[in-house]
């Protein structure tokens, strides 16, 4: 069984990618960055694998489309 994916808050987001908050946010609703995700009421992060996949190569990163994936 593969280990469940974390979610990544945005203080980690900032240190991880180096872009400030607006930047992210800019990028988001252009996308090409990945979308945040719902976790509560007043709470968004981000899959980690998601995260992970746009550090490695963000000039060529495309979002993913999953089974039931709900965005």
């Amino acid at each position: 069984m593969p280990a469940p994916d974390r979610i990544v808050r945005l203080n980690t987001l900032l240190v991880r990618t180096g872009l400030s908050r607006s930047t992210i946010y800019r990028k988001i609703a252009d996308g090409t960055f990945p979308p945040q995700i719902r976790i509560s009421i007043n709470a968004a992060g981000w899959r980690e694998s998601d995260v992970n996949r746009w550090v490695a190569n963000p000039v060529t990163w495309q979002p993913t489309e999953e089974v039931g994936d709900v965005r």
